[in-house]
């Protein structure tokens, strides 16, 4: 699949820190502790992206998150009532998040993780459920990834050979 390179810089990104984890590892001197920090960034108008960021402290944690989260932007489609065009299942690793299209006036219906990355996205209205593993980094790659999936119907009807009417209906 074709993967599009997002300028960044054209956006006014907001970042949310889903997860931080102190991470140890053991060495002849005793034990050194160091910080990993999970950032979601996006623009509010279908843009968003995840990245991991790991240091000695917190706050360079995040940064280097947020740098991370930057590179991988992705573009997400929405429909005209800002939910998704259809429903669709994103899997990375053991976890799986279900997206399902919602009504306008639905809201974000979502977990925590799940709603960081539609919230940023600029997803208003939407129902979600994650399954298998609630391990937060891979919950946010798999809805990331599910939403990266997602195809407009004239995506749909240009791949067929039909119009758009052909493809709604």
């Amino acid at each position: 699949m074709k993967r599009t390179i997002i300028d960044a810089s054209q956006f006014e990104l907001n970042d949310r820190v889903v997860a931080i984890k102190r991470v140890s590892k053991t060495v002849k001197g005793g034990r050194t502790m160091r910080f990993s920090a999970l950032v979601v960034v996006g623009d509010g108008n279908g843009h968003v992206g995840a990245g991991l960021g790991k240091a000695a402290e917190v706050p360079e944690a995040i940064r280097k998150g947020k740098e991370a989260a930057i590179k991988n932007m992705v573009a997400i489609p929405m429909d005209e009532n800002h939910s998704i065009p259809h429903d669709f299942l994103g899997e990375f690793g053991s976890s799986s998040v279900l997206l399902k299209k919602a009504p306008e006036g639905t809201g974000i219906i979502a977990g925590g993780p799940v709603r960081s990355v539609v919230e940023l996205a600029g997803i208003k209205n939407i129902r979600t459920k994650s399954l298998g593993s609630n391990n937060k980094t891979n919950v946010v790659l798999a809805t990331i990834e599910g939403l990266k999936n997602l195809k407009t119907p004239e995506q749909v009807a240009k791949n067929r050979g039909k119009s758009v009417e052909e493809v709604v209906c």
